[in-house]
């Protein structure tokens, strides 16, 4: 299996199986001197840990993250900082239960990659999805903690603004009420709705999707380029590729296509920090180059396709069967998307940035 890597001056590739020994990653081009602790990189797996409500999947993995290279104490100041060579991260898996699975080892789950595995490669990893798993995120998360590290002038904070139909009020938006719920949701209202709702969800063992929001702001003008680098392609690129992610859209995105020129426009003006925009429909991108503004992105995430409900489906012999998922699911895995949507922007600015620093010397 290819393509495990993604970045080019900021590179994360990352490693293992769902149900295997461990996960891990090796990100490679962070700069030398900056201070990092394991610490720092644990605070934002926490963040995405399972098992941490009863609105996510109830399996108890402490993502407890080892620094395996890449680190030392500066000689002078002793505070532990990046050498400049690659940093190896290593996060075992402690709580898999592949038996929950052996029933299943034959059949393809529909809404899965089983299928589509299979088909190329001839075999899967039937425990758990193996690399198709979401449980490989927490790799992600771990590389955008070094990723925020690289700019830390630039503050990345996600949210979810919507559960199945049911969207949050942006009158009422409160990133600091993101902290006082389960769901990472700035609307309180909204937020308490939603544990009624989801529970039904749970309780009916079904599962329903959400529309995750990222906004970097701090970014600096310049980031990105017109054609095959695109700062607004690559987000959309590094977002799609997380699991469950079926929609991307940046700035106004697909809500563009209902304004007029004249609405959509962002107009500006000279103020005495130099031009400064009265909207932001462009979601911080005109033309492939970040403009200074708040970098918008939203991704939609499907409903969780391990339900406890019987579907149909085919064996690996091809034969028409029925299917029942058994197993700790999600039943909104757009909750703990939230972290890794942030990990996958801030990885995406911290390699826009050390490209167009090789490229301007800025």
């Amino acid at each position: 299996m290819s393509f495990n890597t993604f970045g080019h001056m900021f590179r994360i590739t990352t490693f293992g199986e769902s149900h295997g020994v461990a996960i891990g990653c090796v990100v490679d081009g962070c700069p030398p001197m900056i201070p990092l602790t394991v610490e720092e990189i644990q605070h934002d797996l926490d963040r995405r840990r399972p098992g941490q409500s009863r609105f996510t999947t109830q399996r108890q993995e402490p993502d407890a993250v080892k620094i395996l290279s890449g680190v030392m104490p500066h000689p002078e100041s002793g505070v532990q900082v990046t050498t400049g060579t690659p940093i190896a991260l290593l996060i075992e898996n402690t709580d898999q239960r592949s038996k929950d699975y052996s029933e299943i080892k034959d059949k393809f789950r529909p809404g899965h990659a089983d299928f589509t595995y299979e088909a190329k490669y001839g075999l899967r990893d039937y425990r758990g999805g193996g690399r198709s798993s979401a449980r490989e995120t927490a790799t992600r998360v771990a590389a955008g903690a070094i990723a925020r590290k690289v700019l830390p002038e630039v503050k990345v904070r996600g949210a979810l603004v919507q559960m199945g139909p049911h969207k949050i009020d942006r009158e009422k938006w409160d990133w600091d009420e993101i902290a006082n719920n389960p769901f990472f949701c700035p609307d309180k209202d909204k937020a308490a709705f939603f544990e009624s709702y989801l529970d039904g969800i749970r309780k009916s063992g079904s599962s329903i999707g959400a529309v995750i929001e990222v906004v970097a702001e701090g970014v600096p003008a310049g980031l990105g380029a017109p054609i095959y680098a695109k700062l607004d392609s690559d987000l959309a690129s590094a977002m799609m590729s997380i699991n469950a992610v079926k929609g991307v859209e940046i700035g106004a995105g697909f809500g563009a296509a209902e304004l007029t020129g004249e609405e959509n426009a962002d107009e500006m003006r000279t103020g005495n920090n130099g031009t400064r925009f009265l909207s932001n429909h462009a979601g911080g991108v005109l033309g492939g180059i970040s403009t200074g503004q708040p970098v918008v992105v939203r991704f939609a995430v499907k409903p969780t396709s391990s339900i406890l409900t019987t579907r149909r489906t085919v064996d690996r012999k091809g034969a028409d069967t029925d299917i029942l998922t058994k197993g700790r699911h999600d039943p909104c895995v757009g909750i703990r998307a939230v972290p890794v949507g942030e990990a996958m922007m801030a990885c995406v600015l911290a390699d826009h940035f050390l490209r167009d620093r090789g490229q301007t010397g800025r």
